[in-house]
């Protein structure tokens, strides 16, 4: 279980009050632990206009992973639920730990969240369900997305990025019928492609030690990113989760990050 082995599903949902959170009904919802099981087609079905379900298992997870590395600055591609998760672990480390950042690192993007997203209509929806409170901690754009090439292989890119420096990245976007273009012939625009989002492998050696990225699925575009990354990462996949985690464990680069890493 690794990073994961000491989370009590249940208690921490309760204990963070994610039911409020998100506006789920505990009763209805079930087995905050277990994974949930969809259509085959169900994620690359571009009929569905619906946001995705809550899944209670992967969100608890990302809720615990910035709560347990003090993340100061995240980065999310693909808007939903799962920013409002981010959204309110930033907020709690805000809380706990500004004092000390203020002090001691050089973050000029500290406790925010930057997401963004293809559509506008959901960006809306996401913004709409943010507390008052949490609303302060979100930067939310929205760009389009193109199909493109890095080290000659194939994928997409974004056409505008948020330009911060992140020490916590979550990859659930884009869908696979947002980019645009063709590299001759070949886009993601196909139920049976994946997807192949490439924007952290052009920014790698922007990316800090101590990063952490986190993956949803997406395990042939985990795999590219493992392939082309050329700092030193360490790399896990949760195979029970369908979950992938970066840590850069490359040598500090300077007396701040030290700092950082240290804290």
């Amino acid at each position: 279980m690794g990073l994961f082995s000491g989370i009590n599903y249940e208690e921490y949902a309760e204990e963070f009050d994610f039911y409020s959170l998100l506006g789920i009904d505990k009763e209805s919802y079930g087995d905050v632990s277990a994974k949930k099981i969809y259509p085959e087609n169900y994620s690359v079905d571009s009929s569905i206009t619906e946001a995705h379900l809550a899944e209670l298992d992967d969100l608890v997870r990302l809720h615990y992973l910035i709560r347990k590395f003090k993340v100061i600055t995240a980065l999310e591609i693909g808007a939903g639920k799962s920013t409002i998760v981010i959204a309110d672990a930033v907020k709690r480390n805000h809380e706990e730990y500004s004092s000390f950042i203020d002090n001691n690192l050089r973050k000029n993007n500290a406790f925010e969240l930057h997401s963004i997203d293809t559509n506008q209509f959901y960006a809306d929806e996401v913004l709409r369900n943010l507390s008052s409170d949490l609303r302060p901690y979100v930067h939310l754009t929205v760009a389009g997305c193109k199909m493109a090439t890095v080290n000659s292989r194939i994928c997409t890119l974004f056409n505008d990025f948020p330009n911060v420096c992140a020490d916590f990245i979550y990859i659930d976007g884009p869908g696979q019928d947002d980019p645009t273009g063709d590299i001759d012939g070949i886009s993601t625009r196909h139920p049976d492609r994946l997807p192949m989002a490439a924007d952290i492998i052009r920014l790698e050696h922007f990316l800090l030690p101590g990063t952490v990225i986190v993956m949803d699925g997406r395990t042939a575009n985990a795999k590219f990113m493992k392939e082309n990354f050329q700092l030193e990462w360490h790399h896990k996949y949760y195979v029970d989760f369908d979950q992938h985690v970066f840590i850069n464990v490359s040598e500090p680069l300077g007396v701040y990050n030290k700092r950082e890493l240290d804290f």
